[in-house]
């Protein structure tokens, strides 16, 4: 796997952001409102190429009122470090990007709202799969969702998925 924090991040407004630099942009946009309820969750979804890139994302929601989105794109050179052999393995890929991008980001944001003098209002508990109800990932719905789980999350799956199936999805 991918050193996460060695991953470069994109964002609209800031460009291009290291980890840590994402951390400390979500924990000044918690600290911006901190009466406000926020939401943390991370999704990847995956290009069909032979060389699949799959692009992973972490999105701040603001109750109400918006939010920012960070992405990256992992690359694996199917020649020498990993092999896709079918949709399958291409989407438990996905998720297990996801979960350790998660829990990379949960710990540092975490520690760093330690650290703050007065609380803030956020949930890091969810993990978007892009699998759903209809379609070829129907039947890896629990396979997927027991994956997600068995690292301290909670899975959402189509059509809450948001993050994996839409924002994702955008950049594959």
């Amino acid at each position: 796997m991918t050193d996460i924090k060695k991953l470069s991040f994109y964002n609209p407004n800031l460009g291009g952001v290291s980890f840590n630099g994402v951390v400390e942009h979500v924990v000044g946009y918690l600290k911006e409102a901190p009466g406000e309820f926020y939401e943390i969750v991370v999704g990847c979804d995956s290009s069909s190429e032979k060389e699949p890139v799959f692009p992973v994302v972490l999105v701040v929601l603001r109750a109400g009122k918006g939010g920012r989105f960070f992405i990256s794109k992992i690359r694996f050179n199917q020649s020498k470090e990993k092999k896709f052999h079918n949709f399958h393995q291409r989407i438990l890929q996905e998720v297990l990007i996801s979960c350790d991008v998660a829990l990379n980001f949960r710990e540092s944001i975490e520690k760093s709202v330690k650290k703050l003098s007065f609380p803030v209002n956020y949930r890091f508990q969810y993990i978007h799969a892009d699998v759903g109800a209809e379609g070829r990932t129907k039947d890896m719905i629990k396979e997927v969702s027991g994956l997600i789980e068995s690292n301290g999350f909670k899975a959402k799956i189509k059509p809450e998925s948001f993050a994996a199936s839409i924002v994702a999805d955008r950049f594959t």
